[in-house]
């Protein structure tokens, strides 16, 4: 994955979520779950990189930082709960929407 539009797309394909731009600031579209408003995924440029937030489960935090280079404590969020994904090609697509699936699937059913 290497264009947002790739991104979006498949944060867009899980049930019952939209896009959104919460910020007035084009540079940030996020993805919400419609129930509650909750936002999984994180898109933006940061020296002229596309990069992706996603929640995650702290006992899988440290693998995909170990895991990917590219993989680095969430910009701008709770470092504990949120990686960053840098998308420079080196993180496999596969990777990346199982990145994107379980973010989702941490934040579906919250209130």
């Amino acid at each position: 994955m290497q264009t947002r539009e790739e991104v979006l797309s498949y944060g867009l394909s899980l049930p019952n979520t939209y896009q959104d731009a919460p910020f007035h600031d084009p540079n940030w579209q996020l993805v919400r779950v419609f129930k509650n408003k909750k936002v999984f995924l994180w898109t933006y440029e940061r020296d002229d990189r596309l990069c992706i937030n996603v929640k995650v489960d702290p006992e899988w935090r440290e693998f995909w930082r170990s895991t990917y280079k590219s993989v680095i404590p969430g910009y701008h969020q709770n470092k504990e709960h949120w990686n960053t994904v840098i998308l420079d090609g080196t993180v496999p697509d596969e990777d990346v929407k199982r990145m994107i699936a379980e973010s989702y699937d941490l934040v579906v059913n919250k209130k």
